[in-house]
């Protein structure tokens, strides 16, 4: 081996190391990776740039713009309040169906991160019951397709770079399907073996929010039990007003009638899981305006406000702002919110017009804190738009009528004409971790392989390969890439690992197909470690797991599933 040879293995190795042991952002390791690759001569700009421009980062991309718009839609909101019941065992096969089958299609990430609310809010069950089912789901539902993960992506872009046709949208579903659904059905089998843990506090302050149910609200004339009310992320139903009347405590058995304002405390964040809601609307709304841009203001403590209520004030016409919600610390608040007496000190959260900061009397009765950006609530149209043009994207690319880059691209325009999101929009959600995360992994790939160093290791191992059933190189393959997979990243186990798979492949001379989806499966196959994939890391983040819980758990899955699919493969392709 030479002294580039020797440069590249060290910075691979450095690379895998640093993101074992050191808590440093992926991104930033594969950044300072790809800076030594460059100042090494190890790679040219040109070749970066190659990376950069490569199709399955840009599908990616462009998939996960699309995923952002997607959960806007009031889809997974609905279903995901209704999926927790008194019954365990309906209560799991609820949220492993929508999950193992939205995560197919859509970004596994978001789903989860959109259910987690629901699940720790949930008034049956310990949510730590549930929340390593929900991840697991997820995980397994995203192999079921070729954009059900991005790992399934990059490996398809490396087939292409090697003058291979790639995957086809439904490559990895028999394989899926069969090895996602024997694992939900052992996940249930193990559930007693889940810890029962209290939920950890959330750290938010407690607003005051009201909404008012219209005459044409779907709520109206089922109980609050029925309604699913106790299940919204942080949002807790606290008073029902009606008729002048209070209704406080509220119980699971009370039923909602037209007129009635209900009174919720909680994140204010989690305001927009009262959207999906058709028929109710917020304080804000009711008075006119939307509450997508939001002001936070403090009452100073010589407001001529100070002992008035909101009604009384004609706040609207006075400020051009409508109160969203109220919070005073120190004390629970009580009754229709236009009605509280304002006190020095209390925090509003405004939805403001335009002539807002134009008038003269905001000085004089608040300290304007910040603004708050809340997410755009879609009308019944957009909601269409967004997930019947997804849907029809997706059947395009699936039936192989229309390059799925391509049908996604002309996607996000109608979404951008149909004002579902902006170009702001688009451009905050760029994800340019994950991009650095990927160029860089793919830049290591392409100068193991430039500077001969897979060669190398395949002159190494060429006479035990050819001395061994290809089944039991598929098998190391595999469980190399799981292996790493744990320790690392799965967007990083793939593309450090398929140089390796497919130099082995030419070695033995056989079919690189089998062997590319073993990288595939094996790197998304994270189940042991809370840290080797990002739905993982959201459910240990929202519970107080241990690491040994996941271990516990995870490790009979990670058996389980790697056997049905490398038996699978074995078999599909006659290794």
């Amino acid at each position: 081996m030479d002294i580039n040879q020797y440069l590249v293995l060290a910075i691979f190795a450095s690379t895998i190391l640093a993101l074992i042991t050191t808590n440093k952002r992926p991104s930033s390791i594969f950044a300072a990776s790809l800076l030594a690759l460059i100042i090494t001569q190890q790679l040219v700009i040109g070749d970066v740039i190659n990376n950069f421009t490569n199709q399955g980062l840009i599908t990616l991309v462009l998939l996960l713009l699309v995923s952002s718009a997607v959960d806007k839609t009031s889809l997974i909101k609905r279903l995901g309040r209704t999926l927790v019941t008194a019954s365990f065992n309906a209560s799991y096969w609820r949220l492993f169906g929508l999950t193992f089958f939205s995560s197919a299609l859509l970004n596994n990430t978001a789903i989860v991160a959109s259910l987690i609310g629901p699940v720790k809010q949930n008034q049956y069950h310990h949510a730590s019951r549930l929340l390593i089912p929900l991840s697991y789901s997820a995980i397994l539902g995203g192999t079921v397709t070729l954009i059900g993960t991005s790992t399934n992506l990059i490996v398809d872009s490396f087939l292409i770079e090697h003058g291979h046709p790639g995957f086809n949208f439904w490559d990895f579903t028999l394989y899926g399907l069969v090895a996602g659904l024997s694992c939900g059905l052992l996940m249930f089998l193990m559930t007693p073996l889940l810890p029962e843990i209290a939920n950890k506090s959330s750290e938010y302050n407690s607003y005051f929010i009201e909404a008012d149910v219209d005459e044409d609200c779907e709520l109206i004339g089922k109980s609050v039990e029925e309604n699913h009310l106790r299940n919204l992320p942080e949002l807790f139903l606290i008073e029902i007003a009606r008729g002048g009347k209070l209704i406080s405590p509220v119980t699971p058995d009370v039923v909602i009638q037209s007129g009635d304002k209900l009174i919720f405390s909680g994140n204010i964040q989690h305001v927009g899981n009262l959207d999906h809601i058709i028929g109710l609307k917020l304080f804000a709304e009711s008075n006119g305006l939307e509450r997508e841009n939001l002001t936070e203001v403090i009452i100073s403590n010589r407001a001529q406000i100070i002992g008035q209520t909101l009604k009384a004030l004609g706040f609207r016409a006075l400020f051009d702002a409508a109160v969203v919600a109220i919070r005073r610390d120190g004390e629970s608040l009580s009754g229709k919110l236009g009605e509280i007496k304002l006190q020095s000190g209390d925090f509003l959260l405004l939805a403001t017009g335009p002539d807002f900061m134009q008038r003269h009397n905001l000085t004089k009765n608040f300290f304007i804190l910040s603004e708050k950006k809340m997410e755009t609530k879609l009308s019944r149209t957009q909601d269409w738009i967004t997930l019947g043009g997804f849907l029809f994207t997706v059947a395009l690319a699936a039936t192989s009528i229309l390059n799925l880059a391509t049908g996604l691209l002309f996607f996000i325009a109608i979404l951008v004409i149909a004002r579902v999101t902006t170009n702001n929009e688009i451009k905050r959600n760029i994800p340019l971790n994950l991009i650095v995360v990927i160029v860089g992994a793919l830049s290591l790939a392409t100068a193991l392989e430039k500077s001969g160093v897979i060669h190398q290791i395949m002159q190494l191992i060429g006479p035990w390969a050819t001395s061994v059933s290809p089944i039991w190189a598929l098998v190391m393959v595999y469980v190399l890439t799981l292996i790493l997979t744990e320790l690392v990243t799965n967007n990083a186990a793939a593309a450090l690992m398929f140089p390796l798979a497919y130099g082995l492949v030419q070695t033995l001379g056989v079919p690189i197909m089998p062997f590319a989806l073993a990288v595939a499966f094996a790197a998304s196959a994270s189940f042991i470690s809370p840290y080797g994939y990002q739905t993982n890391l959201l459910v240990f983040s929202a519970s107080n797991y241990k690491f040994k819980h996941f271990i516990k758990f995870g490790l009979p899955i990670s058996i389980c599933y790697s056997t049905i699919v490398l038996t699978l493969l074995k078999y599909s392709f006659g290794l």
